[in-house]
């Protein structure tokens, strides 16, 4: 695996591993609160954590006026939708199913990214989809054993994922942005929103000690582990993000096992085993061949030892920086992953 993808693999388990902790102590910490409220403040702890992160102009590329409807979208999607499903259905079923569960969020990832980003999907990530899919067939039919609240349950955590799996595509274009910017935005949009919900809902206000344990989990594992997603992403792509970050369901798992949960059964194992397989399917790919970027001018956060940034400058800059710079046509071959340097169609 080349470097970029070493680099955004190592950030998307970063990531992955953050993301994986938060699901069960949601489920613990959040138990009888209402999903809007839930919702309201994990975003609110991942809005705090942007905030504190953002980057100077120089550094990293600000959010544009354009960037608006995009925003909006992923924030209903990622930070409305999504955790409001969650928090729904992790009251109604295990924490370990729901943590394996989430690991379909790679396959409408990468379903999603192939039809609007054309990222490439050969033999392998096929096959590794199809695996994932059947590990998650297979944990629907252990949770059908249990009746219709657990399988309720279920249903409204592949929702979560589809609305994830959205969210992380549109956010591909987001991923060049100030990623602290981007966080800071799109969760206190999530946060506005289902607060105000919560409210006309007349969900009950939590205790202080819990509020403040779902602020702590929303600065961890939504607010850091999206900034590490969104560089991820910047590194190697959003399918290949969403794959590696399925890692983040089976670190859920192990972590709700640790916190009591004995839900576990033969039927779950084997989803859970098919469910890694195809994680480490989709990782281990190598992608090479002589390719053609065509002229492009951007601005985002780079450096000069890529062999993408050969441009110049009256001052030499000091490390990553950012501004608006034009690339010029070239051909050549190397190993690559769909990041913003690499969108040619296979």
């Amino acid at each position: 695996m080349n470097a970029p993808a070493l680099q955004g693999g190592a950030l998307a388990l970063l990531a992955a591993a953050l993301f994986g902790i938060s699901t069960p102590i949601v489920q613990l910490v959040g138990k009888g609160l209402g999903p809007f409220t839930t919702a309201a403040l994990l975003y609110a702890g991942a809005a705090l954590v942007g905030a504190l992160s953002r980057k100077s102009p120089e550094r990293e590329a600000r959010l544009a006026a354009a960037d608006t409807p995009r925003l909006l979208a992923v924030a209903a999607l990622g930070a409305v939708a999504g955790p409001v499903a969650l928090a729904w259905g992790l009251q109604r079923t295990s924490g370990a199913s729901a943590s394996l569960m989430l690991t379909l969020e790679a396959v409408f990832t990468a379903l999603l990214a192939r039809l609007l980003y054309r990222e490439s999907m050969d033999r392998r990530v096929m096959f590794a989809m199809a695996l994932l899919m059947a590990g998650g067939a297979t944990l629907v039919f252990d949770q059908g054993r249990f009746g219709g609240i657990q399988l309720a349950g279920l249903a409204a955590v592949l929702v979560a994922t589809a609305a994830w799996g959205a969210d992380n595509t549109l956010s591909r274009a987001l991923a060049e942005r100030d990623p602290g910017q981007v966080v800071m935005a799109k969760a206190a949009l999530g946060a506005t929103a289902t607060a105000i919900a919560a409210w006309l809902l007349g969900e009950p206000m939590p205790r202080v000690t819990v509020g403040l344990g779902l602020l702590a989990v929303g600065a961890t594992g939504y607010g850091l582990s999206l900034r590490f997603y969104l560089l991820a992403q910047r590194a190697f792509g959003a399918a290949r993000t969403g794959s590696v970050f399925a890692f983040a369901p089976f670190v859920g798992a192990l972590v709700a096992f640790g916190l009591g949960d004995r839900s576990a059964s033969g039927l779950m194992a084997l989803g859970g085993a098919l469910m890694l397989a195809g994680v480490l399917v989709h990782v281990l790919e190598r992608h090479q061949h002589e390719h053609v970027h065509e002229a492009l001018e951007h601005e985002h956060a780079h450096t000069h030892e890529d062999g993408h940034h050969e441009h110049e400058h009256e001052v030499a800059p000091n490390g990553s920086h950012s501004h608006l710079h034009r690339h010029q046509p070239t051909r050549h071959s190397h190993a690559h992953v769909p990041d913003a340097h690499h969108t040619h169609i296979h």
